[in-house]
């Protein structure tokens, strides 16, 4: 089944803005079966937007079109679909009440413009907007699926798992439910290592399709049963079995799990308590912790100690050992955790200190050194890194590999 991806805007077209909404729904729409044919994306002109569509629609089973459903002159998505396709437009009275009583709700002065968020063609099924004004909707024609968001990408996260993707489901497969799949997640081991380790699996044999969607600094690898028989979820569950088998230390999560949470349900299963020291990663550690709901059980503070100074201060790091040593280094790192675990008073100490670039570096240190230590019962390990990253990708890679040493120190590696 092909998909297409429409993305409209003249800020997109122009390059003022970066496109965020195909990479989002591309992975999506891959994992549930359905391949994307063609992306493409139209300025804000009406016969621009039909052009688009009509091409993608000769391709495609399906398209899935973001922006241009705003209230002003040159949000023109809604007409220029309803005029290729030959219908007229009705506006809906539920829309406008709702889109109206959010406007009250946010205390922002109603104009009669944003009436046009209400306004759909006809035959449509309109997608109500819980994050801002502009309404989407799904259309049928001819044997063809059209779902249309807008194009602000914090409604669309919102609005297609939640409003769209159940009705692409029903319609394109039949029943209202995708196909089975389970997705892996691995950190540590590159796309095209996962590729080689797994070539001599036969995963064929099980009716499985692989699917691999790199998403920095972790790699998903998906497995779809084309199959929908009986023994499709046995199959399933066995090419799973048969992954963890070839790359089970570097598969750190599964389905929905993230990292932060899987590291969660270990510090809540085992009560351990856990405060954190950050120089380098400048609280990274410490935001995704706190991204899971109910971590004040076990998370108990986050410091960011950036200069040598504040590591004497508030975590006690020897002077002798900074001089000696520097602020990067291994000894720098084992003193931090084990000192903000001795402040804090928790079970668990993690700690991170690097030198993110793009300055800094030395022959000795260069730029992307960057030293991990968790503290706790078992002793305190450390280990020593080199990324060849830019400095925001250091500090995510960093914080990532914080984590990560401590969902395996929690499991006893």
């Amino acid at each position: 089944m092909k998909i297409g991806i429409l993305v409209v805007g003249d800020e997109l077209t122009r390059g003022m803005v970066q496109d965020a909404n195909a990479s989002y729904l591309a992975p999506i729409l891959q994992e549930e079966g359905w391949e994307v044919s063609f992306i493409a994306a139209s300025g804000d002109g009406g016969e621009d937007i039909a052009t688009a569509l009509r091409f993608l629609l000769s391709h495609s089973r399906a398209v899935i079109v973001t922006g241009g459903l705003g209230p002003t002159a040159d949000d023109r998505t809604t007409e220029s679909l309803a005029r290729a396709f030959g219908r007229g437009c009705f506006r809906d009275e539920e829309a406008l009440r709702r889109i109206r009583e959010r406007f009250d709700l946010l205390g922002i002065p109603w104009t009669e413009n944003n009436a046009k968020q209400a306004d759909f063609p006809e035959g449509a099924v309109p997608v109500p907007n819980l994050g801002g004004t502009a309404w989407g909707y799904v259309l049928e024609d001819e044997g063809k699926t059209v779902a249309v968001l807008p194009g602000v990408p914090s409604e669309v996260r919102r609005m297609f798992p939640e409003g769209v993707l159940p009705l692409l489901r029903e319609r394109l497969s039949g029943g209202g439910k995708g196909p089975l799949k389970r997705t892996l997640k691995l950190f540590g081991i590159s796309e095209s290592r996962i590729d080689e380790v797994l070539a001599g699996v036969d995963f064929a044999s099980l009716g499985i399709s692989l699917g691999f969607y790199p998403r920095f600094p972790e790699n998903h690898l998906v497995l779809t049963s084309r199959n929908s028989d009986r023994a499709a979820e046995r199959n399933l569950e066995e090419a799973v079995e048969r992954v963890r088998r070839s790359l089970g230390q570097y598969i750190f999560a599964r389905d929905e799990e993230t990292l932060e949470g899987v590291v969660a349900s270990l510090l809540w299963e085992r009560k351990r308590t856990l405060a954190v020291a950050e120089s380098c990663t400048g609280g990274l550690v410490a935001d995704r912790l706190t991204d899971v709901p109910g971590s004040s059980a076990y998370f108990e503070r986050g410091l960011v100690v950036y200069s040598n100074a504040s590591k004497e201060e508030m975590l006690h790091v020897p002077a002798a050992v900074l001089e000696a040593h520097g602020a990067v280094s291994e000894e720098t790192a084992r003193a931090m955790a084990e000192g903000v675990s001795a402040l804090a008073g928790t079970d668990l100490g993690l700690s991170t200190t690097g030198i993110a670039g793009p300055g800094g570096g030395t022959d000795l240190k260069p730029v992307g050194t960057v030293f991990v230590a968790v503290a706790g019962e078992r002793g305190t390990v450390c280990r020593k890194f080199r990324f060849r990253w830019n400095r925001r990708r250091i500090k995510e890679i960093s914080a990532h590999w914080a984590l990560e040493m401590l969902r395996r120190y929690l499991e006893g590696e």
